[in-house]
């Protein structure tokens, strides 16, 4: 049996003002999925007049990972653009909810890592924060571990619904996370529940209401699974075996 194709959107990197763009995703999230058992292919974002392509991407992956990123454009969710929002990829923005979208109505498995989770709530109709500082307030701040240029940099701890999936897989309802984000969820997509928050009730995961594989976390668990915390491996674990079970069901 061949080993299931975990499709990982792409992201652009600017090398120069004069060069072209590159398309790529951390190299985290590449050995993770290896370290699954999954093959990781590299889903580049194409425009609205490409969506043959998409669909083409969709029928060749098992699974859909949505990596973390930039902001999302908030016209797709209905907001006028905040001050602080910005790095907005329109491609990625469009790809990334095409397949996610597609994704969810068929079953396909979907993890979301970050800039994921939001993109997979905005594409089943919730909302973003757009500035946790501005909007939320208090004394934790979610993008400490990038201020400290330290993925591995424990910010702060979550509590996690002790019925979900998420904290089956960790084996626990409390856990430290790194936290490199200033936005967040804010009214919650149809067909998601939110299953962890930290201290501040930030929504900091997502799980779908029914039956298939669809989780999301606003941390950055693809960094801390080796030795910082090596209980995240088995989320991707379990994603790429539900994505097997899909492929062969």
């Amino acid at each position: 049996m061949r080993k299931p194709l975990i499709g990982i959107a792409g992201s652009h990197a600017y090398t120069s003002t004069w060069s072209p763009p590159q398309v790529g995703a951390r190299r985290s999230y590449i050995d993770a999925i290896i370290a699954a058992g999954g093959v990781p292919l590299l889903l580049p974002p194409v425009d609205a007049s490409n969506h043959d392509l998409l669909d083409a991407y969709y029928d060749e992956i098992d699974g859909l990972l949505l990596p973390g990123g930039g902001d999302i454009d908030p016209v797709l969710y209905g907001a006028e653009k905040h001050p602080k929002t910005d790095n907005i990829d329109d491609l990625r923005d469009y790809s990334e909810l095409y397949l996610a979208r597609k994704a969810t109505a068929n079953g396909k498995p979907i993890l979301g890592i970050c800039r994921g989770l939001q993109v997979l709530n905005v594409a089943l109709g919730g909302t973003l924060i757009q500035d946790l500082p501005d909007e939320v307030g208090g004394p934790l701040v979610h993008n400490e571990s990038a201020l400290k240029e330290d993925w591995l940099h424990m910010a702060h701890p979550l509590t996690l619904s002790p019925d979900s999936s998420l904290a089956d897989m960790l084996g626990t309802t409390t856990i430290a996370v790194n936290s490199l984000h200033h936005q967040a969820l804010g009214e919650v997509g149809q067909g998601l529940r939110a299953v962890a928050w930290s201290e501040d009730g930030v929504i900091e995961a997502v799980e779908g209401t029914g039956p298939n594989f669809i989780v999301a976390v606003q941390c950055h668990p693809e960094t801390l699974r080796g030795a910082a915390d090596p209980r995240w491996q088995q989320m991707f674990n379990r994603f790429v075996q539900r994505c097997v079970n899909f492929a062969t069901a």
